[in-house]
């Protein structure tokens, strides 16, 4: 995987997957950080970022005149969100479930490309989902669309298959690709008669849209979620306490 011009993330990309597939295996040593250089043929700087992505991640341990040494075939997920970032907010996990109604390649017209707050003509891979209860009951939570870039297309058949798994924690799983930061925008809006038949709802009725933004160290976006739920069927709950400074 020799690339001009790589970006830290694709070599920390690389490095995870050899990783998980055995190819770099626990308890190995790495190549050095001159030898990763000439392999992938950039910077020492490029390199050593991504080394710094994957012990954030756990995968590898590094110590001074030892090397950088693997310690673990799966990345821990240390991504705590805070009230602040609203994530906490909005995130389901196990508790309300993803069924996948359809993946599919877009190319964002001026509409999405406005919604996503990416330039038109941008291509992503769309997996778009309901949710719902944990026990399947009931009237459907929402409706996510999640866009992914088309490099990390194989995923859609694991979202199908960790109905209870984020798809930010597939991806970082997989391919090392880590979240520094979520960007949130909630805003007010009325049911389409299209997302209204989705939800089995009324058209024109209100709903709360949820846009987040997922961007990696490097505060590149590489997933994009678009959440709708009916406004009766979620409730947005936060406290806000007086700072010591004031």
């Amino acid at each position: 995987m020799a690339i001009a011009k790589m970006h830290f993330v694709d070599i920390a990309r690389d490095l995870t997957e050899g990783i998980a597939s055995g190819r770099l295996p626990v308890g190995s040593t790495l190549p050095t950080e001159l030898e990763l250089c000439d392999h992938y043929k950039t910077s020492r700087h490029t390199v050593r970022a991504a080394l710094q992505e994957l012990q954030r991640l756990g995968l590898v341990s590094r110590k001074k005149n030892v090397g950088t040494r693997v310690a673990s075939s799966h990345p821990t997920n240390d991504f705590r969100p805070s009230l602040a970032s609203l994530d906490d907010l909005v995130q389901f996990g196990a508790e309300m479930l993803r069924s996948v109604q359809s993946t599919e390649a877009v190319t964002a017209g001026k509409a999405l490309a406005d919604k996503l707050g990416c330039p038109p003509g941008t291509r992503w891979v769309r997996i778009s989902s309901l949710r719902i209860d944990a026990d399947g009951a009931g009237t459907p939570i929402g409706w996510t669309d999640v866009y992914i870039d088309p490099a990390y297309a194989e995923i859609a058949d694991q979202v199908r298959q960790s109905p209870g798994t984020l798809v930010s924690s597939l991806l970082e799983a997989r391919y090392g690709r880590r979240i520094d930061e979520v960007d949130q925008e909630v805003r007010a809006i009325m049911l389409t008669p299209e997302q209204a038949v989705r939800l089995n709802s009324e058209p024109g009725s209100a709903a709360l849209e949820i846009v987040r933004r997922y961007l990696d160290a490097a505060g590149q976006v590489f997933e994009i979620s678009v959440t709708v739920h009916p406004a009766q069927r979620f409730v947005v709950s936060m406290r806000l306490k007086r700072s010591q400074e004031a």
